[in-house]
């Protein structure tokens, strides 16, 4: 080490261990604990990099400073390098071999009583949190989850320049877009009366790009949103990678982002398993049947099973009617539940009515003999049979949720994911990765009476111009696909529909005339005009792989300086009233809402 010192450092609070016993040191950092032996005064000294404990005595003259000092007070401490005896090394720490006696101390910044702890984990009200999220960020579990998120980022952007992508920004004032939530709207000061919109998703942009022939595009890109927080969706802002590539199928689309994805999570993944390439692919229709969404958690190892035909004619009679209306009966096994007290399935029940349902059946399983209501009307011999076909064995039991098919399909859905939460059969050490495909193109909007598009209208139709001329429209499948991880949706993509004639021809079956085609995607729609290759991507959310990598329940918990449900900035005061001033430069009045 040179003879003369840096300012404020030798060495960081993780660098330091037995090697450097004897040598005199520099470390600068926050003051994490203060723990007071009788005299000697130990101190967690804390920076970006770990934790260094620092000793003073009566010997030092560094001692009355630190034992005035408040906690999370910056510090500088000159000391010598000691090694710990043996009982009071700390094995979990990297430094944990030495402690470094304080010869001398500068306060570089003394901090006042805080508003909230920064050491220990303890659980804090999240106004108050996200109001000091400076304090909040300083937190281990926090600090980790942000070095994750920017881990996470640097590797997948390696990953897809390995795979022969090209990152380009796209521009983050834009015009509005007709299709999907609500944008968050900019004004114009030299077109008094206009507005930018902040982009959704940069979709049109990344078209636009393989349209004028790049290939292979991607970007971590910012998306803007003006709708309600939920707990994996951020309020306002996320980001997501986006990507775009031309001269492709399907199977290519996947094929390129399947080892992007795959080794981000292996790589990330500490002692968890991640399920093997390829992954697999899951029909739309399928996913509803059997899991009831389509977002289904794979690692739940329950099926969900039509069994509407074992209730024709049933004596019992709430499902017969409903069958008999049209309406399905879908049945959740639970293995072993039935060897247990009735509470669960009543639990069950009353869960379900919580939810908005009208309930949800059971049959319960005792030593070999059904009970419950349904199976005391449904009768031995139909009862036995439906036992049987549904494969449950003597202490098993099953759930039933009956009503119109989407209603039938949503509460099966549930019900697979509550059952398999209470009986402990959701393995938290895996990773089960899936393509939901084959969504359909159109659905029937019950509201307006009419058929519109039932996902994304820019997507190619399988079957292409042919099936929109002859089939019916809502027996149309979309080269779209999902990709899901522990059933959340990372990100929904499609093939893209690049020729004109067959988006005025989708567009006229949803009640779109040519006319309102050009006029709401007339950039898009121009451009395909001059030559556009087929092509297709994806963008999965970015948030939502560190949450789920993080293993965070919630997104604000993986985002450095998120907004608060009701989409506020607690610590910049965002979003603010603007100055006469500013209102003026920008012809803008604001109108006061009138009040009820």
């Amino acid at each position: 080490m040179s003879s003369i010192m840096h300012a404020y450092r030798t060495h960081t609070c993780a660098e330091l261990n037995a090697r450097h016993v004897g040598e005199t040191v520099r470390l600068s950092g926050w003051v994490h604990r203060k723990r007071d032996h009788g005299g000697v005064l130990f101190v967690d000294l804390r920076d970006h990099y770990g934790l260094t404990q620092i000793v003073a005595d009566s010997d030092s003259p560094a001692l009355p400073i630190l034992e005035s000092l408040r906690i999370e007070s910056v510090v500088t401490i000159d000391g010598i390098v000691k090694a710990r005896s043996g009982s009071t090394v700390n094995p979990n720490l990297p430094t944990g071999e030495i402690e470094v006696f304080a010869r001398g101390v500068s306060v570089q910044s003394a901090a006042q009583e805080l508003p909230m702890p920064v050491a220990g984990e303890a659980e804090y009200p999240e106004d108050i949190r996200l109001r000091y999220r400076f304090l909040d960020l300083r937190r281990e579990r926090l600090h980790r989850n942000i070095v994750l998120r920017s881990n996470v980022i640097a590797s997948v952007r390696n990953r897809m320049i390995s795979q022969g992508f090209t990152e380009f920004q796209t521009p983050i004032l834009t015009a509005s877009s007709p299709e999907g939530a609500r944008d968050y709207l900019v004004p114009s000061r030299v077109h008094p009366g206009k507005f930018y919109a902040l982009p959704q998703a940069p979709q049109m942009f990344k078209q636009l790009l393989m349209v004028a022939g790049f290939d292979r595009y991607f970007q971590i890109a910012p998306c803007f949103r003006d709708e309600d927080a939920r707990a994996d969706r951020s309020p306002g802002e996320f980001y997501q990678l986006d990507f775009e590539m031309s001269f492709v199928t399907q199977d290519d689309v996947f094929a390129a982002i399947e080892p992007v994805l795959h080794g981000l999570f292996e790589e990330f993944a500490g002692d968890r398993q991640v399920s093997p390439l390829p992954f697999r692919r899951i029909p739309y229709a399928e996913s509803m049947l059997k899991y009831g969404n389509d977002k289904p958690d794979l690692r739940n190892p329950l099926l969900i099973t039509d069994v509407s035909d074992h209730f024709v004619g049933s004596g019992f009679g709430i499902f017969s009617r409903i069958v008999e209306g049209g309406g399905k009966v879908r049945a959740i096994p639970a293995p072993g539940a039935g060897a247990g007290s009735r509470k669960f399935f009543d639990d069950m029940n009353e869960w379900a009515r919580a939810q908005g349902f009208t309930g949800l059946g059971y049959i319960n399983i005792k030593g070999g003999v059904p009970g419950g209501p349904i199976a005391k009307n449904h009768g031995d011999e139909a009862t036995a049979r439906l036992v049987a076909e549904l494969g449950l064995g003597p202490d098993d039991g099953v759930f039933f949720a009956a009503g119109k098919e989407a209603d039938a399909a949503r509460l099966a859905g549930l019900a697979r994911t509550r059952v398999g939460e209470l009986l402990e059969l959701i393995d938290p050490k895996r990773f089960e990765f899936c393509w939901i495909v084959d969504f359909p193109m159109f659905e029937y909007d019950e509201d307006a009476k009419k058929i519109d598009f039932s996902h994304n209208p820019f997507s190619m139709p399988q079957g292409e111009l042919e099936a929109l001329e002859t089939k019916d429209p809502l027996d149309i499948l979309a080269y779209q696909y999902d990709i899901v991880c522990n059933g959340v949706e990372l990100s929904s993509g499609a093939i893209r529909n690049h020729r004109p004639e067959i988006m005025y021809k989708a567009f006229e079956i949803a009640g779109y005339t040519q006319e309102q085609v050009d006029a709401n995607f007339s950039g898009m729609i121009n451009a395909f005009k001059f030559g556009a290759p087929p092509h297709g991507g994806s963008a999965p959310g970015i948030d939502r792989i560190v949450m789920l990598l993080a293993d965070e329940p919630n997104i604000r918990e993986v985002i450095v300086f998120p907004m608060n449900q009701k989409a506020e900035d607690l610590m910049m005061n965002a979003p603010a009233p603007a100055t006469p001033k500013q209102l003026r430069e920008l012809s803008i009045r604001v109108v006061e809402q009138t009040k009820g």
